[in-house]
């Protein structure tokens, strides 16, 4: 309908308004139609323009990422229309007021001129959504709907592009809301849909288009009002037009009831219904309404009487995706309308499926015959053994033997719940959790159970409904616990809803990896009859194949890549240069023009196969194992690549697809591509285990830079609506799946249920019952525990009935305990579920990446709140686990590891339970308490479900959203995917990754596809991997190696599924050219294949030549045995223990004849025996040795092959073995080895393996040993028929001794070994006897070490000193270091104290005693002496004598405390008890900082785990001091409202005797009787009383008399002894911080104790204030962080800190005012001389380090000695200021002075108080001699002269001495004078002062002179503030 020729859209008026390009409001319809020829007029009159005020307003330009992200929004905004005006999105209100009134007039004029009115309009201009961002204030974001320019844009964009803008842009729904839109403008509407729902690869985004269009005001208002219009339009004109509009809105139609079956029947049933009345009243009129219209119309009512008919039914409740077949006539069901899972009446009835089989011989009737056959195949195929096992099962209820049946064709899960839905970005999955116990013994890592894409079905109600999905995740640890991810396919996800956590399912699992059928069958359905490309050799089975047409256009081809460079100097490669250079410009077609096979380095077949696959469209080429498949391969698409020119015929470049059975293969083929091509390959599939390829993986290719810059907009724009969507429902599912998950956990809080359980059955429930002993245990647990018998209650019981009983539950789970061993240090073998896995998971395919420690975390803060008592915690959960630390700590009964365990094992079985209690049972109960047990949980999973199922209903619509924006995520994807494929060269496939991106495949349309293994390929697979456009075909593989594996045998065997198109059409005469020369093995192996599997197969010339496999008389040899197999646990593999003790072995024998492991390969045909072997391979021997299974190592190959063929059974049966495609895999893999290991006799049933073995007999290379050859010893033969005979060759040779005579002479000790022959390796461990030197000595190292010279030590002179030494042998006297003391004198007297042979010493170490600078004498070194005497420094150890402000001595010596400036931290401990009753653990300080211990304040509820120091949270939990007389109301922390209960107690020990307690109060744990002597013992005097009672402290454990406990606690305290503290343990001192009974003066005291702890921290609002006092205060002083920034900006962090207190405070403000007076110092060394600056900065820096030691405050003393110094130091600034001001002037007295004052301040001692009386007092005395200002005048002098003058800066200045003067007026000099003082020149002419004279800025401060180039350029400063 687009694109109908006859269609034209409606005339614009000629005389078009300079505004036209407007929204969807401004006329009736879009671009006013001409209603007759008179009308040329404008449609607005002839007024003047409106025009939009901000029509000419640029805004301000904004940052580079605002200007994106607009970019992103909105992709119009800045652009022009056609007629050069802004596509405005917006218009003022004023605008649009005067295009109410226009439309008004112009409805009128309409009226007036019998013009029927359309309905009212919105007259809103709307474009692409975007929003708007303002600066400053953000407004709420306003959606813009889309104007008519951008959805007439939309009509030039391809379909997907136009359904993913529509589907992502907000705007479309703001536009389908409209009340009323214009004809012109809806008809757009309709255009632009009917093209959205074209596309083929959105399903989901068209899904979501049409969403909105269901739901919208658009369908259920505006289309009915304009198909009702047609009838009375008046314009031949536009009725004309009509018939295109209405087939747009049925195709619609049809979409919607399609997509939407049961939400739309409803809407579209009333448009259908008024669609005739308007067809005829255009028919009437003369319109043409074609015949398909009224077909479409007639099978869209077709379609709605069907669905309305279910609707009556009640079998339409949900929207499924749906295709009604109307026209079902024939007998069987369309395929095309098939559905691919199994149905009910599939399931139930045992009927046949109508199935063709294959055609082997013959051709197809159709190709919808060939289509519907495969799809029938195809689908029974996995769809059989689902079905017949179901079947089964139901067979199986009855006889109740269901859980110990096994199934051949499927395997079940029991008991299986669905607990939680995850997200990922592929959609929502589940977790799943089935009963693990029946799979204990299952060995995950190798089992095929739940794989990656593995379909099961689950059923609740024996399979009258089901839900299927298939496994999206598989993690070890998760299977082991029986926990598995599932995705429900979309049928089954509507049924979700009503599915609660408790429900119990069987889960039954399928062997198929249903994801590859379900691509593959969803590509048949979709595939059209014609698209099939080759149908006349693929379904019409001719034989003659044409050229592929590219060649008939010409082109031809040059073969120069395919040569390799030739050498000159052979006359053979002389003539092989010709073809190379003959090898250009080819015309393929003709075969004189070819280059020779050998200038192209093929054999003849090889050439054969390359001429067919470049010559014929469909080409065929069969690769005998060896014969170089893959070569032939890589040599035609190196051809085809190299000469893209000839088939690349169009302006869109093709890639070439190639596409691979197998992982391995792929890469293998892809790298040798990569050689040629380097680049412009893209690889689909599985992990690739290839480096080389992982750069070209479409996962590395989408995220490289220039793919993501260049991502079209409207995909960019979408992603990013869609993922908003998703993280916002994530966020919501994320929680609601954990309350869902952790209800499954253990058992809920009873406040959590509360609002699902009847207000009288809440009562019942939180008053108890009346029973003592639970009155005694009331509070230590939650009451739903004690309610479902889960208290301890319960157990204090079970333990009075039953004391003996044993930890049953224990010693179960240690029974099921597996012994394994550490498998760490075994070889690493290739699991079968991991191979399987690696060629079913795609790179791109995510699983729910779970960020476990974050989500384990989440869980257990969630489990914390909401469970009393969970079970994932070992001994029942933190909760249970805490109660009974609790029972411990009170000294009550408590509840051990073993009744933990059975609790455990109760509540598990409980809440796994189906049964619970209904509404009508409720009724009648009142009391909950007097219900049995069984009752109690029936009703407990009654309030589980209620509460489950308001979790699932609240996050229900989130799931479905997530899912929706997940599925149009992937879309978007596979359109990233396309733009990728579409730039590529070659496109490498898998078949899973062909069969999953078929739609994509099917636009990029290659021209060229290349199958690799084709002969594996099911011929379903390869029909949807070809497109419509593929024009050359090329299938390499091997139907004679291993075939397409079908699931179901009689499908494989009599429908002939098993056979692939590359067999099949061989089978039909199609030709095809075998590879006849093989590479690989040598002859007498190739001799097994033929003629046995192959007629023909000649030896290459390069296998002639192997050489003999070593320690072996035969190159090839099969060990026969009949020892028996072992049957798998799991699964139907097999295991022979023999064989693979065997094969070890045998391959350990090899590894000692010298071969590298990488020469050898073991192989198996079952994967039982896989784990067989890897038990017996330690890693230490065998690294680097392959283990594989047979089918998983099809296209490889190795040296030598050790083959375990397993099967060896009284049964006889070889299962299969006896295909022979397998046994061809089997023996073609080796190249110069082969040795087999099986059951002859019985594999000789087989005739293939009787014809094998009847040629092995006649060459003797089968029998029940194997003999092994001595390489050492060639007549010494060993026969071994199993694993112990290797022990007669435990080095790999014989079993004689070695008698090699080594290197050293001595005789190899081990048993012959032919490995190491010359023995290079080997290592003598014999001594050595070797002679060392001429004396005799004999070296004491073994034989291999390195022989060192002598060591022996002989007597000799020193020639250099005459001493006599014992020197080593073979050391020379002359070079021996004499070790006699050295009689050498140094210079400073001293003799040397090194020994005689060393050079004497230049720094003399002997000590002397010296006076050092501080005044101390000690004893140093005599080097030392001129670090004393040029002032270096030098330790004092001497004690510092100082007492410290604290009182105590000071712990430093002279050095450490700088000679007393600043002295060490008090080191003596802090005695002090704080007021938590800890001591003090700093040291000696006068104010004690907050404890730092853990607090161990804590109530019967929780416990306190702060520091000590802080304050404590009050508990609020309800007071639990309650017994049967009394009850506090009360809450924890507070004060108690209720008396003592001082009634005895009257419950009985575990001794039997009464307890000594009182009522309500924790029972003693000493008794009467059995403790006499220690109850009785006097403490408070009353102990003897025969009826007194006790309390025990549970603090402690110490037992008292309660009265005299009561009446020490209650004790107060004088008025001159109150201390602040807990009461203590009469006894043992510790704090009472615990206890019911006195709970009300512990909780006094803690209050108090609070109290306290607030007064020390400091009120919050204080310290806030604080804070913010000195924040500003640092902020402030610049100076700070000019001089000490990194010191500035941790003060700035620290004030920042949220655990700030006011001592911390007070720190801080002592750092600043320290710091500011340092930066103070540092911002005045520019005033002093430069020789003093180094110095003053080191002081400095000196001071700056001891402020800067960690601390968490200044003492006293650090305080003192800080400001002391700084003083010193800012004393001492200030005189070097001074001086350098007076310069010059200062005479010698005054410089004696100054000098002395220098003294006191440099000095390295202590500056004391009478030392900074002494200096103000000497500077005060010099102020005279020595002014501040320099200027020989006092500073208050020269303010009053400046003031007084009042002169601007820059008048002052001075002569060539230093004289001031001024220049008044503008303070340039004008005139030369001389200076009344010194008589020199002074002044100046023409405002230039005289060179000699200068500014006197000390007079006023000024920078430059006032009349001045930079003074009148920059202002003075003074100015310059002024005037601003």
């Amino acid at each position: 309908m687009d694109g109908n020729p006859n269609w034209r859209p409606r005339q614009e008026p000629q005389q078009q308004h300079p505004n036209a390009n407007r929204g969807p409001g401004n006329y009736r319809r879009h671009g006013p139609r001409q209603r007759s020829k008179n009308r040329t007029d404008n449609p607005l009159g002839a007024g003047q323009p409106i025009r939009n005020p901000r029509a000419n307003y640029n805004p301000p330009p904004r940052q580079e990422e605002d200007r994106h992200n607009a970019l992103v929004r909105n992709p119009n905004q800045g652009r022009r229309d056609h007629g050069g005006h802004v596509n405005e999105g917006f218009r003022g209100q004023r605008n649009e007021q005067d295009y109410e009134g226009r439309r008004r007039r112009l409805e009128n004029q309409d009226v007036g001129r019998n013009r029927r009115p359309y309905p009212q309009e919105n007259h809103h201009l709307q474009q692409d959504h975007a929003y708007s961002r303002n600066q400053g204030n953000e407004q709420p974001q306003q959606v813009r709907r889309l104007g008519y320019k951008a959805l007439e844009a939309l009509l030039d964009k391809d379909p997907s592009e136009v359904v993913i803008t529509l589907a992502s842009c907000p705007g479309m729904k703001e536009l389908l809301s409209l009340q009323s839109i214009s004809p012109g403008f809806l008809e757009l509407i309709c255009r632009v849909l009917h093209k959205a729902c074209s596309s083929k690869m959105d399903r989901q985004n068209v899904q979501h288009l049409l969403g909105m269009v269901k739901d919208s005001i658009f369908l259920k208002i505006c289309l009915p009002q304009y198909v009702v219009g047609m009838m009375t339009d008046p314009v031949p004109g536009h009725r004309q037009e009509y018939p295109v509009h209405l087939g747009n809105i049925m195709s619609l139609l049809q979409n919607l009831v399609s997509v939407f079956p049961a939400s739309s029947v409803q809407e579209t049933s009333m448009l259908v219904s008024i669609l005739p009345a308007s067809m005829n009243a255009l028919r009437t009129s003369g319109v043409d309404i074609s015949e398909q219209i009224e077909k479409n119309l007639e099978k869209i009512r077709t379609i709605i009487n069907h669905l309305q008919a279910k609707r009556r039914e009640g079998t339409l409740k949900v929207d499924t995706y749906t295709l009604v077949n109307s026209e079902a006539n024939s007998q069987e069901e369309s395929y095309r309308t098939m559905t691919i899972y199994p149905t009910y009446n599939e399931v139930h009835l045992d009927e046949k499926p109508f199935l063709r089989p294959n055609m082997l011989c013959g051709k197809y009737e159709s190709t919808a015959v060939y289509l519907d056959t495969h799809f029938r195949l195809l689908r029974e195929d996995f769809i059989r053994p689902l079905r017949e096992g179901i079947l089964e099962i139901l067979q199986s209820y009855e006889d109740k033997s269901l859980r110990k049946r096994r199934f051949d064709d499927i395997r079940i899960y029991f008991d299986t719940r669905i607990i939680t839905p995850l997200c990922s970005f592929a959609g929502i999955v589940y977790k799943v959790q089935f009963d693990p116990k029946p799979l204990k013994f299952i060995r995950w890592q190798n089992s095929k159970r739940l794989l990656y894409g593995s379909l099961v079905c689950m059923s609740k109600d024996n399979f009258e409904t089901f839900l299927f999905a298939t496994v999206s995740n598989r993690e070890l640890e998760d299977l082991k616990h029986g926990f598995v991810q599932l995705r429900f396919n979309e049928q089954s996800r509507a049924q979700l809803a009503e599915v609660q956590p408790s429900d119990s399912f069987l889960m039954v699992e399928t062997t198929a990896y249903f994801e590859a059928y379900r691509h593959v069958l969803e590509g048949l359905q979709e595939i059209q009859d014609e698209d099939i490309p080759f149908q006349k050799y693929i379904v019409q089975c001719e034989t003659e194949v044409s050229e592929p047409r590219y060649l008939l256009m010409g082109g031809t081809y040059d073969f120069t890549a395919l040569m390799e460079n030739p050498l000159e100097n052979d006359k053979k490669m002389r003539q092989i240069y010709k073809d190379h250079v003959r090898a250009q410009n080819i015309n393929i077609l003709d075969p004189r023009e070819w280059p020779s096979k050998e200038a192209l380095h093929l054999d003849e077949s090889q050439m054969k196969a390359l001429q067919l696959a470049l010559t014929k469209e469909l080409a065929i080429i069969q690769g005998p194992p060896g014969t170089g498949k893959t070569f032939v391969g890589l040599k035609i698409a190196q051809a085809l690549l190299t000469n893209d020119h000839v088939w690349q015929i169009n302006l869109r470049r093709f890639p070439v697809l190639v596409v691979c059975y197998t992982n391995h293969a792929l890469d293998q083929f892809l790298e040798g591509i990569h050689k040629f091509l380097g680049s412009g390959i893209v690889r689909v599939g599985g992990r690739s285990s290839s480096e080389i390829l992982k750069q070209f993986t479409l996962r590395e290719l989408r995220n490289t830079r220039d793919f993501r810059r260049n991502i079209p907009l409207h995909l960019r724009r979408a992603y990013m609506d869609i993922t908003r969507q998703m993280k916002q429902s994530e966020q919501k599912l994320h929680e609601g799946g954990q309350h869902l998950e952790c209800s499954m956990r253990g058992v809920l809080q009873e406040r959590f249920l509360e609002k699902y359980i009847e207000p009288h059955h809440w009562e019942s429930l939180t008053n108890g019952r009346n029973d003592e002993l639970f009155c005694y245990q009331s509070g230590k647990q939650s009451m739903i525990l004690e309610w479902l018998g889960l208290g301890v209650t319960t157990f204090v019981r079970n333990m009075a009935d039953n004391p003996g009983a044993e930890n049953a539950a224990g010693q179960q789970e240690a029974d099921e305990e597996e012994e394994g061993k550490d498998e760490d240090e075994l070889i690493d073998i290739a699991e079968e579920a991991d191979l399987i896995q690696a060629d079913r998971v795609l790179e791109d395919d995510e699983a729910v990446k779970s960020r476990k420690k974050k989500e384990n975390d989440d869980m257990k803060e969630l489990a914390n709140l909401l469970l009393a008592m969970e079970l994932e915690n070992e001994g029942g959960g933190g909760r249970a686990e805490d109660t009974t630390g609790k029972n411990q700590a009170e000294g009550k009964w408590e509840v051990h590891r073993d009744q933990k365990k059975k609790m455990k094992q109760k509540v598990k079985v409980e809440l796994r339970k189906l049964n619970a209690m209904t509404e009508a049972e409720l009724i009648d109960i009142w009391d909950l308490w007097s219900l049995d047990l069984n009752s109690r949980w029936r009703l407990y999973r009654h309030w589980l479900q209620l509460y489950q199922s308001d979790i699932r209903r609240k996050i229900l619509q989130h799931e479905q959203e997530h899912q929706e924006a997940a599925d149009r995520l992937a879309e978007l994807r596979l359109q990233e995917d396309l733009l990728i494929l579409r730039e590529s060269k070659v496109v490498g496939m898998t078949t899973t990754g062909a069969a999953k991106y078929r739609q994509i495949l099917q636009k990029v349309d290659p021209r060229i596809v290349i199958v690799e293994e084709a002969a594996e390929v099911l011929e379903a697979h390869t029909i949807t991997t070809l497109s419509k456009a593929c024009k050359h075909l090329i299938l390499i593989g091997d139907h004679q190696q291993l075939q397409p594996s079908a699931n179901v045998y009689d499908l494989a065997k009599n429908f002939n599924l098993e056979v692939s198109l590359f067999e099949r059409l061989i089978r039909v005469n199609m030709p095809f050219v075998r590879l006849n020369y093989q590479h690989r093995m040598r002859p007498e192996i190739a001799r097994l294949l033929t003629p046995h599997i192959y007629e023909e197969l000649a030896n290459h010339p390069s296998v002639l030549d192997y050489e003999a496999i070593k320690g072996v008389s035969s190159n090839l040899f099969f060990v026969e045995h009949e020892f028996l197999e072992q049957a798998v646990q799991d699964g139907k593999s097999h295991q022979n223990q023999h064989e693979a003790q065997f094969v070890v072995e045998l391959c350990k024998y090899f590894l000692c004849q010298g071969y590298k492991s990488s020469q050898i390969t073991i192989l198996t045909t079952y994967t039982g025996q896989l784990f067989s072997l890897r038990k017996l391979m330690p890693a230490k021997i065998f690294s680097g040795v392959r283990v594989h299974v047979v089918d998983k190592y099809q296209g490889e190959e190795n040296d030598i092959i050790l083959l375990s063929l397993v099967r060896s059974n009284r049964e006889e049966k070889v299962g299969f073995l006896q295909i022979s495609n397998r046994i061809c895999v089997a023996l073609s893999r080796a190249k110069k080895g082969l040795y087999c290991i099986g059951n002859m006799k019985m594999l000789g049933r087989v005739p293939l393996w009787s014809k094998i073995i009847h040629t092995l007999r006649e060459r003797g290379q089968v029998g029940r040993s194997l003999m092994l050859c001595c390489q050492n010893h060639p007549d010494t033969r060993t026969l071994v028929s199993k694993a112990d005979d290797f022990r007669n060759v435990p080095e790999g040779g014989c079993s004689r001794p070695c008698e090699f005579r080594l290197s050293c002479g001595h005789v190899c000790t081990r048993a012959c070994h032919p490995y190491d022959s010359d023995h290079m390796e080997f290592q003598c461990i014999k001594p050595c006897q070797k002679v060392l030197c001429a004396d005799g000595h004999r070296c004491p190292q073994l034989c291999f070490e390195a022989c060192e010279e002598c060591s022996v030590l002989v007597r000799k002179t020193i020639p250099q000193c005459g001493h006599l030494q014992m020197v080593p042998c073979s050391i020379p006297a002359e070079d021996f270091c004499c070790k006699e003391p050295c009689q050498n004198i140094l210079r400073c007297g001293h003799q040397c104290s090194l020994s005689c042979g060393e050079e004497c010493e230049e720094l003399c170490s002997e000590e002397i005693a010296a006076v050092l600078k501080c005044g101390h004498e000690q004893k140093i070194k005599c080097s030392m002496k001129q670090d004393l005497l040029y002032g270096r420094p030098v330790k004092c150890k001497t004690k510092c004598s100082a007492t410290l402000e604290c009182g105590h001595a000071c712990p430093g010596s002279c050095y450490d405390c700088f000679g007393g400036r600043f002295h060490e931290h008090c080191k003596r401990p802090c005695t002090r008890l704080l007021i938590c009753s800890h001591t003090c653990q700093e040291p000696c300080t006068n104010e004690c900082p907050p404890c730092q211990r853990v607090c161990q304040n804590r109530c019967v509820h929780s416990q306190c785990k702060r520091k000590c120091g802080e304050k404590c949270i009050p508990c609020v939990e309800p007071c639990e001091w309650s017994c049967q007389h009394y009850q506090c109301s009360k809450l924890c922390s507070e004060p108690c409202d209720r008396p003592p209960c001082n009634v005895p107690c009257t419950k009985r020990l575990e001794c039997g005797h009464p307890c000594i307690g009182l009522c309500g109060e924790p029972c003693p744990t000493k008794c009467r009787v059995c403790h006499h002597d220690e109850i009785t013992q006097i403490f408070f005097g009353n102990e003897d009383e025969p009826d007194a009672r006790y309390v025990q402290l549970e603090d402690c454990g110490h037992i008292f008399e309660v009265s005299g406990l009561d009446y020490f606690m209650n004790e107060k305290e004088s008025e001159e002894e109150i201390v602040i503290k807990l009461k203590v343990c009469p006894e043992c001192q510790t704090p009472i911080r615990k206890n019911l009974r006195y709970g009300t003066i512990i909780n006094q005291r803690l209050e108090e104790i609070e109290r306290v702890k607030g007064r020390i921290l400091g009120p919050a609002s204080e310290i806030e204030c604080k804070r913010l006092q000195l924040r500003d205060q640092l902020v402030n002083v610049k100076d700070i962080r000019r001089s000490f920034p990194i010191e500035y900006h941790m003060m700035e962090e620290k004030l920042l800190a949220s655990d700030l207190s006011l001592k911390t405070l007070a720190y801080l403000e002592n750092l600043i005012v320290f710091y500011k007076r340092l930066a103070g110092l540092m911002t005045t060394l520019g005033k002093i001389d430069v020789g003093e600056r180094e110095g003053l900065r080191r002081k400095v820096t000196e001071i700056q380090g001891w402020m800067d030691k960690p601390q968490h405050g200044f003492t006293e003393q650090e305080l003192l000695d800080l400001q002391s110094e700084i003083q010193r130091l800012t004393l001492l600034v200030e005189l070097l200021v001074r001086c350098k001001m007076a310069a010059g002037r200062v005479n010698a007295t005054t410089q004696a002075e100054i000098t002395k004052l220098q003294s006191v301040l440099e000095s390295s001692k202590k500056f004391t108080k009478e030392d900074e009386s002494l200096v103000k007092t000497k500077m005060m005395e010099l102020k005279e001699s020595l002014p501040c200002s320099g200027l020989g005048i006092s500073e208050e002098e020269r303010v009053m002269i400046v003031r007084a003058i009042g002169s601007p800066q820059g008048h002052w200045f001075k002569c060539p001495n230093n004289h001031i003067y001024l220049i008044t007026e503008c303070g340039g000099a004008m005139h030369k004078g001389t200076c009344p003082d010194c008589k020199a020149e002074i002044g100046g002419e023409n405002h230039t002062l005289l060179s000699s004279n200068r500014l006197a800025s000390e007079m006023d401060g000024a920078p430059h002179a006032a009349w001045s180039e930079m003074g009148n350029n920059m202002l003075n400063f003074g100015d310059l503030r002024r005037l601003v």
